[in-house]
């Protein structure tokens, strides 16, 4: 089994070498899958499970201080399966497995979704919330009422980067220059771990088969509710017989053009995957001035030539196990 993982194309991370070494156990986790979708659920599942991620435990706090999960997951025969807005749910992908290999649907939402991973016999009550990630978001002061009130408090925190940790902020401008330092992932805070970091993702091939996933824990300080392009089909993940992808980065942007699928697209065009990665990011920064980051899986290549990522913002860790 061919597999690539993700953790996030953002910030630099102030502790890259033991997440170095999640990402490749989780990419030797894959490996060892007996199917594609096996790899990538399984893959995904060691990176939910680390608070050093954005996805599951330590996921991004939204306004009302829950963390909400959503996952995607396509395989090569274009059948989809998405979760989202799971609170309580470290696993995530698994749940968007059962939505793709046990429903007639394509995306389950909410506590619809949570109801179904209960009866599928993945846990529901998992507290998501870190010491880091619970202190962060009381030092902000946080809303109290309806959702215009919410609207108000995250005007110069969502998407702004410093103020995330608590400093002033003047609402557009930050969000302007969140922008410049990668949208959705970018941002560091007071110890200088980014807090957007760190969307999770795997593609996954046996030379005919492929699968791919993305799972977040979304990003700090969002409207409670919102839902960015991870488990959206074609934007933060997207699967054919020319390959699979997984995206990160800017998620409004990312859903605007479908990242992930122009970069399957350009798979089918005949570019490799290298290359396919490096001109589906430049595209999304010509189009959309944000930053991102994208791994992409050729089935029909070997060795080093199978797998390709690149990025537009100071940094995404990446690993790769060319296991046959």
């Amino acid at each position: 089994m061919r597999v690539i993982v993700h953790g996030g194309a953002g910030g630099a991370p102030d502790d890259p070498e033991p997440r170095q070494a999640v990402l490749d156990e989780a990419a030797a986790r894959g490996a060892s899958g007996a199917t594609p979708l096996d790899a990538v659920e399984s893959a995904v599942g060691v990176l939910e499970s680390d608070p050093r991620f954005n996805a599951g435990v330590g996921g991004a706090v939204q306004s009302d201080g829950v963390v909400r999960t959503d996952a995607g997951v396509m395989t090569a025969d274009r059948e989809v399966g998405a979760a989202c807005s799971m609170p309580g749910v470290e696993h995530a992908a698994s749940v968007a497995r059962v939505v793709h290999s046990e429903t007639p649907h394509g995306f389950v939402s909410g506590e619809h979704a949570v109801d179904l991973a209960a009866d599928f016999g993945i846990e529901t009550d998992a507290d998501l919330l870190t010491d880091e990630t619970r202190e962060r978001y009381e030092a902000e002061d946080p809303p109290r009422g309806s959702p215009r009130d919410h609207l108000d408090w995250l005007d110069s925190r969502f998407g702004s980067g410093d103020d995330q940790a608590g400093g002033a902020g003047d609402g557009e401008g930050d969000r302007g220059k969140a922008a410049e330092r990668g949208g959705e992932e970018a941002g560091a805070t007071e110890s200088g771990r980014a807090p957007d970091h760190d969307t999770v993702g795997a593609v996954a091939t046996d030379g005919e088969r492929v699968a791919a996933v993305t799972s977040t824990g979304g990003r700090s300080f969002a409207l409670a509710g919102r839902v960015g392009d991870v488990p959206q089909v074609g934007s933060g993940f997207f699967c054919t017989e020319a390959g699979g992808a997984s995206a990160t980065g800017a998620g409004e942007d990312i859903a605007r053009v479908t990242l992930s699928r122009r970069a399957v697209d350009l798979l089918d065009e005949g570019l490799g995957a290298q290359a396919a990665a490096d001109r589906a990011i430049a595209e999304f920064e010509a189009v959309t001035g944000s930053g991102a980051g994208v791994i992409v899986l050729d089935p029909t290549a070997t060795g080093a030539d199978a797998a390709g990522s690149a990025f537009n913002t100071e940094g995404m860790q990446t690993s790769v196990a060319l296991g046959e």
